[in-house]
């Protein structure tokens, strides 16, 4: 394999790095709502100088725990999913 072939080849989705708008389009919400959520630590993010980093498996992890909440409603189908 040369590095050529390595540049070609996607990085594994898991690990991607997502930007504010990035994660704004994934999650189908205003950049702006994403912002105010990473400042308030309400979504796990990093500030990496002045920008917001976000790791796409760290989003998803979250956003299941979001669903699976007792707040949501669905927390019965936490019990389905771990068996």
């Amino acid at each position: 394999m040369t590095r050529d072939d390595d540049k070609r080849r996607a990085p594994s989705l898991d690990n991607d790095i997502l930007t504010i708008e990035e994660v704004a389009a994934y999650l189908r919400l205003t950049p702006q709502t994403i912002y105010k959520w990473a400042q308030q630590k309400r979504i796990p993010a990093a500030k990496l100088g002045k920008e917001w980093r976000f790791r796409k498996s760290i989003v998803d992890r979250w956003l299941d725990e979001q669903i699976l909440s007792a707040a949501s409603g669905f927390e019965h189908l936490k019990e389905q999913t771990e068996r």
